[in-house]
């Protein structure tokens, strides 16, 4: 099934919202139509969370994750690490992680098994990606385009790319 949305006049869901096959995160914010679409058609299967990460409502664009982990930037406060470690399932590894490139949606693409990241990503981010989200991580650029997280989205049955 699929559903339209909008999060305040924007259609760039994945900037808001992080999905993974175990946990949804949206954004902090009035918009209760919004939050109804997910609530409505995922909360009977996976736990749906709000909230922030450093502060911003761009969730999707700051963090990275799978059904097994979730990793999210230094510029995460001690309360929303502490938010999510009460909210996401137990099984769901979480880890603040020292990176350069912090708009970790926007560089790193993952499903449950692999994952691509920025070529300049640092080598400690690239191990705590593996060992977060127990996958194989591949330095990769798509179409000349670094920002692998952008130009593409990974599952577990198969993946969309830019189309270079």
């Amino acid at each position: 099934m699929a559903l339209r949305t909008q999060f305040q006049n924007s259609s760039e869901i994945g900037v808001f919202v992080k999905l993974t096959n175990s946990y949804c995160l949206v954004p902090v914010a009035e918009c209760e139509a919004f939050y109804s679409v997910f609530e409505g058609e995922l909360s009977d299967f996976i736990k749906v969370v709000h909230t922030t990460i450093g502060g911003c409502r761009v969730v999707g664009t700051l963090c990275a994750g799978n059904k097994n982990g979730l990793v999210v930037p230094n510029s995460t406060t001690d309360k929303e690490l502490q938010h999510l470690r009460n909210t996401l399932p137990d099984s769901v590894k979480i880890t603040r992680v020292e990176e350069r490139l912090s708009a970790l949606g926007n560089v790193v693409a993952c499903n449950d098994y692999v994952a691509l990241v920025h070529p300049d990503i640092d080598r400690e981010t690239e191990e705590v990606l593996a060992d977060t989200l127990g996958v194989e991580v591949f330095r990769q650029t798509l179409a000349d385009q670094v920002l692998v997280g952008s130009y593409s989205v990974l599952t577990n049955q198969g993946g969309m790319m830019h189309p270079k």
